[in-house]
């Protein structure tokens, strides 16, 4: 334990040189970090006193990991309220049943053409569906996109993804998490999900008036004591009653995004993110040795070819949905295209459930493939566009 906090700054030392490399490139940070995981650990050197092991370390970098994933959810919750879910459309809605159905059934057709188990099967089509909020945001921000015509609607899918999420872990939570063996006992774990789930979009519509009074809080040292501890709190109290602890960050996050203090929280809550979030990309790659990636390589890449061309077909039809032309049709399904952190958390819940452990290596790929492939493509749009338009005469039809 000597070396304890030595190897615990030396991580946080790699993911901040990490970091800077990401900002220089103007890249996203998460596959620089994961791959930053993959290349320490246990398969590392050790360089005098200074050990890229990381073996003293680990469960500590692995649990501020699991932190940054409840401040991820947290903030994502934060992010979308149910009075904006009501107000935001019909288009929003076909669009994303549209996004979701799609990728989801895909998915579900590549789980079980590949050969794996129907539970694997479910969380590869979850994890397949989900796009990354945060690269995706990211993206249309640094090129800025945030303006453009079908900006709305992407960030409409994104925002109906995300419930589709709430949706999905909650009921995977029920079938992995329930310590049921009888069907009607998985039956009764998924109901007490869906209840929780309801009990919060409840208290998130009639609580806020409450809640704003409790918030009220002058000093900032003590509103964010009470906000964190209120986090903790519902994310273990969740996992007792086999919710997934991320669900019910996400889920507090709900509700407050419906206080009159939503905006001080995300103030105060964004450095947390970032660090701890940055710290759950790095301990997740730290979790991969990269020799055991061969296995997973080749349905890696081919659930990568399904959502590529999954997420164009998509977006294309929701573009057309709402009025949109080809072009604007087509930069839709190239900037949602990207997978991140909520693929992760898919896997993570399906490991914790006790499944095939090729989950890991095959979400790394898939997760560092696409996080990649998904800012550059939308980067180069317009060429991919005019390659396509040349081929299916587009800008012909009205």
């Amino acid at each position: 334990m000597n070396h304890l906090v030595l190897e615990v700054g030396t991580a946080l030392l790699l993911v901040a040189l990490a970091a800077i490399l990401a900002g220089k490139l103007r890249f996203s940070i998460i596959p620089f970090l994961i791959l930053l995981g993959m290349l320490v650990g246990p398969h590392a050197p050790t360089i005098g006193v200074i050990s890229f092991k990381f073996i003293e370390s680990s469960e500590i970098i692995a649990f501020l990991g699991r932190i940054g994933v409840l401040f991820l959810l947290f903030y994502l919750g934060l992010e979308f309220s149910v009075g904006k879910l009501i107000r935001s459309g019909r288009s929003i809605v076909i669009g994303g049943s549209i996004y979701v159905s799609m990728n989801f059934i895909l998915g579900l057709l590549y789980g079980f053409l590949v050969g794996f188990p129907f539970l694997e099967t479910l969380i590869i089509a979850g994890l397949l569906s989900v796009s990354s909020s945060a690269i995706v945001a990211k993206v249309l921000v640094d090129l800025k996109r945030t303006a453009n015509s079908e900006t709305e609607l992407i960030l409409g899918i994104i925002l109906f993804d995300d419930i589709f999420l709430a949706v999905f872990l909650s009921v995977m939570s029920g079938l992995l998490l329930g310590d049921s063996t009888s069907i009607l006992g998985t039956i009764g774990s998924v109901l007490i999900c869906l209840g929780y789930m309801i009990l919060f979009f409840i208290i998130a519509r009639k609580g806020a008036p409450l809640l704003n009074k409790l918030l009220n809080i002058r000093s900032n040292e003590i509103f964010i004591l009470v906000i964190f501890a209120s986090l903790f709190f519902v994310a273990g109290f969740s996992e007792t009653i086999h919710v997934a602890e991320a669900i019910g960050a996400l889920l507090l996050g709900l509700v407050f995004s419906e206080t009159e203090h939503r905006e001080r929280i995300e103030h105060l809550v964004v450095p947390f993110r970032d660090f701890f979030g940055a710290i759950f990309f790095f301990s997740f790659g730290l979790t991969i040795d990269p020799f055991s990636l061969g296995g997973a390589i080749w349905i890696a890449l081919g659930a990568v070819v399904v959502t590529i061309i999954g997420n164009f077909i998509a977006g294309m039809i929701s573009g057309r949905k709402a009025g949109l032309s080809h072009k604007a049709s087509a930069n839709i399904g190239l900037t949602i295209v990207s997978r991140g952190e909520f693929s992760i958390i898919v896997a993570n819940l399906g490991l914790a459930g006790g499944l095939m452990p090729i989950l890991k290596p095959f979400t790394a790929l898939y997760v560092l493939i696409l996080a990649i492939l998904g800012p550059l493509m939308t980067k180069e749009s317009k060429a991919i566009y005019n390659f396509l338009n040349k081929i299916f005469k587009w800008s012909n039809q009205t």
